[in-house]
């Protein structure tokens, strides 16, 4: 694929997929293709983020009717309508970040597609937070490439938990702020 025409509809097409069904981060296909196509190294990371945020809407939409489709029995057997109304308001409050931090993370963003279908949640929140983490993803992916070149991938693979955890323990403090200024 590095040297092929449809390299970039390929990227697309990989990132939709990422993002709806195949829940495997991209990132073990991108950082070679980015290292051994570095003249093209801002598009695929623009390729990349539409086709994830293509592959979003679908999940979402997904999600919204899966839940009309099950509400019954979900509300029989897993919830009650007051616990699913007070876990949507929660989503209502900070869906924006668990959104956020699933399209930064090595988290399946299939959690939150379906997350937020399921609890009706702002579709433009939940687009705004979708297009801002995963443009934070892949565009830091191409500076890492662009900076680090073929040293990238051991970088990466080198501090990748350190990096989960720093984004979580800001996020986490970002959201108990919230909490506490409400």
């Amino acid at each position: 694929m590095i040297h092929s025409k449809n390299m970039l509809p390929s990227i697309a097409l990989a990132s939709f997929l990422e993002s709806t069904i195949v829940p495997i981060p991209l990132e073990t296909l991108l950082v070679p293709l980015m290292q051994a196509r570095r003249e093209k190294l801002w598009m695929i990371a623009a390729v990349t983020t539409i086709g994830c945020i293509l592959g979003a809407l679908v999940g979402y939409y997904i999600g919204y009717f899966l839940f009309d489709l099950l509400r019954e029995p979900i509300m029989t057997y897993l919830t009650s309508e007051q616990q699913f109304a007070s876990f949507q308001a929660q989503m209502k409050d900070h869906g924006f970040w668990f959104v956020f931090s699933t399209g930064v993370t090595p988290i399946p963003l299939q959690i939150a597609m379906l997350v937020a279908g399921f609890t009706s949640y702002s579709l433009f929140l939940y687009m705004l937070a979708v297009t801002c983490s995963r443009i934070l993803r892949y565009f830091g992916l191409a500076a890492l490439v662009y900076l680090f070149g073929n040293r990238t991938e051991k970088i990466i693979k080198r501090y990748k938990w350190q990096t989960v955890i720093c984004v979580f323990l800001v996020l986490i403090a970002f959201v108990a702020y919230k909490i506490m200024a409400s």
